[in-house]
Parts: structure tokens; C-alpha cells; sequence
């Protein structure tokens, strides 16, 4: 093991990455986004796969673009460390709206990632997750339902 090494300090870099990652994505700042992978990163959520960052990239920005409302958070983080290399497991809540297609998501599932330590500090080298559940709804179903986007806000 290396003496110099910090196992803190790198699951703390760790952790800022993956919330960088989920922050971005909902915010929809997808540059931002995309410096969170290096570039031949892959993901599988739930069976929907990437083979590289610019094809992840690509369809979040083409498919959770405006009027779609995203909702990602994790926690339980259990990151291991080994030199460069590191793995996470993180329990995901996430929600989706769509009001133009009156939907409603919500759901959870485990990430299980693999990251790398580059000069510029830990990206993504796999990200992905699998289901514990999902539940949906139709918007017309939940009586009283006032979905505001960003810039919406009452007060």
C-alpha cells in the first residue's frame, strides 16, 4: 500500500464526483456532465447500455431534455479504494415527471460503479444500476397535483 495514500480524502473525491454526476444530470448541464466520464466509460441502467461516454451523453441530453423533471439522489455509500482504481455501490431514489405525457416515476435501485484516478482527478469508468423497484403513475390520477419546473416557483 502506498504510505502517501489517502483513502479518505479519495472516497471524499469519489462521493463529489457522484454527486456531481446525478447534480448535473438533473440540472441538465451536460458538458459538466460529461466531464464526469472519461471518455470510453460504459453504463448499463437497468438493461439500457452504453458502449461509451459520447453515446450516454448523447441520449441524456437528446431524451431528459426540457419538460422532463429528474429527481436522482444516493446515499448508503460503500466505496472501496485500491490505488487508482475504486468501486461504489450506492442506493439510488430517483423520481421522473413528465407532465406532457402525464407520467410520474419513482422508483429505486443500486448503482454499482467502477472509477479511475486521472491528472485531473477520479472519473467514471463504469456506472450502472439495477432495479429494487418502480412504481408509475398517471398525472390525471392524483387529484390536486401541481407539477412547477425550474423557474415556476410560486411564493
Amino acid at each position: 500500500m502506498d504510505p502517501t495514500a489517502d483513502p479518505a480524502a479519495d472516497i471524499a473525491a469519489i462521493s463529489q464526483l457522484k454527486y456531481r454526476y446525478l447534480r448535473t444530470l438533473d440540472t441538465k448541464q451536460w458538458d459538466d456532465f460529461e466531464a464526469c466520464f472519461l471518455p470510453e466509460a460504459t453504463a448499463d441502467y437497468n438493461g439500457l447500455r452504453f458502449e461509451d461516454r459520447d453515446a450516454l451523453v448523447a441520449y441524456m441530453r437528446e431524451n431528459l431534455g426540457p419538460g422532463m423533471i429528474t429527481m436522482h439522489t444516493v446515499h448508503h455509500p460503500e466505496v472501496t479504494v485500491d490505488g487508482d482504481h475504486a468501486t461504489g455501490r450506492w442506493y439510488l431514489q430517483d423520481k421522473v415527471v413528465v407532465e406532457a405525457f402525464r407520467f410520474m416515476l419513482e422508483g429505486a435501485a443500486f448503482y454499482e460503479d467502477t472509477y479511475l484516478r486521472t491528472a485531473d482527478g477520479w472519473r467514471v469508468s463504469h456506472t450502472g444500476y439495477r432495479r429494487t423497484f418502480e412504481l408509475t403513475w398517471n398525472l390525471d390520477d392524483l387529484p390536486g397535483l401541481t407539477v412547477k419546473g425550474p423557474g415556476e416557483h410560486t411564493h
